[in-house]
């Protein structure tokens, strides 16, 4: 009887303003996959929304089965769960599958896997235990042991795949949780410092790491005219294609540059400017309203939590998805280079999707703790 009073209050608690925002993206995601890869020249129609609906499904169990223990347990398993992480990392460099190429994939039987779209989560998890252990702000050592561990480290060993959009997004997950901390004021100037003079340096480091593709694509941003038909075949495309819906878009299915495939990527990384063409600017501004929306929800559940890991794990969390959400938005509208970030929640993807339903179902969770405590 005890326990069904328990489940009732939970119930009562769970955020389902989130869980809504989460469908209604979601939903609108499987309906822009479907008119992306709809067949118009062929008989063929390639069935990723339905796959896409397979994971969502496994996302939402996965998010009510995290959001139902007390997120506590993280904390205790933090540094656990990390180095599993950092250990599987390391596993893919050696016996990781190749494709595209890049070499970021795991295969466990049938199952394959992205280990760094995983890892993005318990680096923050690792991250959150270790900032609410530190009593005050950020010292010397506190930060650069910190940074070696949850910033440069990871940092490295992604690019090694290479992915550089999870490896970029993740670097910049740890300077924010640092600053939310609050650091000492020698150190903040210190990386001001560096942030104006390192990147040139390390810049060029890092140019000669990059796959040829990624070098097209930089060029590609820099210059998006030099070569149109070529390397800036790409950013033009998504521009054209998001421009053609002007302010009402041409109508659900109705849109061409995805279905006659001139928009490469047109169902994972550039999914927005097909539902930009089909629902024009009205609807463009609906779907970014409702990640704002989402994104402030977050920001509200950190500074309700009943402790400083959750605080900090909220706070990583909301950001990691926005930053892959704003990476997102820059790269369709030629503002950034190609990365390959996937817009959250939208694009065609398993470990991506299931991974980001978890991480809201961690934030359902440390809301749901802290409300309990006011019954």
């Amino acid at each position: 009887m005890q326990f069904l009073q328990i489940n009732r209050k939970y119930l009562k608690l769970f955020d389902w303003y989130m869980l809504l925002l989460l469908l209604a993206i979601s939903i609108i995601g499987v309906m822009t996959i479907y008119s992306a890869t709809r067949p118009i020249i062929t008989t063929i129609q390639p069935k990723y929304y339905i796959k896409q609906i397979v994971w969502i499904i496994t996302g939402l169990a996965a998010m009510v089965s995290v959001a139902v223990y007390d997120y506590s347990w993280l904390k205790k398993s933090a540094y656990i769960l990390y180095s599993m992480g950092l250990a599987m990392l390391v596993l893919v460099l050696f016996i990781g599958k190749s494709g595209m190429g890049a070499q970021r994939w795991l295969e466990l039987g049938p199952i394959s896997f992205q280990p760094s779209e995983l890892f993005r989560i318990l680096l923050i998890i690792g991250m959150s235990r270790y900032l609410s252990s530190i009593k005050g702000p950020l010292t010397k050592w506190p930060f650069l042991i910190s940074l070696a561990a949850f910033g440069l480290l990871p940092f490295m060993i992604i690019l090694k795949q290479p992915h550089l959009g999870t490896a970029l997004v993740l670097l910049a997950t740890f300077f924010f949780l640092a600053i939310a901390k609050k650091i000492e004021k020698k150190i903040l100037i210190t990386l001001i410092v560096f942030a104006l003079v390192v990147p040139p340096i390390a810049g060029k480091l890092i140019w000669r790491h990059l796959k040829d593709y990624q070098k097209n694509r930089i060029v590609a941003f820099i210059e998006p005219d030099a070569d149109p038909k070529g390397i800036g075949y790409q950013i033009e495309q998504s521009k054209i294609t998001i421009g053609s819906g002007m302010a009402t878009g041409r109508g659900y299915l109705k849109g061409t540059q995805g279905p006659l495939r001139f928009l490469p990527e047109k169902h994972t990384d550039f999914i927005f400017c097909v539902f930009a063409e089909e629902w024009g600017f009205v609807g463009s501004t609906a779907i970014i309203s409702l990640y704002l929306l989402l994104f402030v929800r977050g920001i509200t559940t950190a500074l309700k939590s009943k402790d400083e890991f959750g605080r900090y794990l909220a706070l990583g969390l909301t950001f990691m998805l926005f930053m892959y959400f704003f990476i997102n938005m820059g790269m369709v509208l030629g503002m950034m280079p190609v990365v390959g970030v996937p817009i959250p929640f939208m694009s065609y993807g398993g470990t991506t999707l299931i991974t980001n339903y978890v991480a809201i179902g961690i934030l359902i969770n440390i809301r749901m703790r802290r409300l309990a405590l006011c019954y």
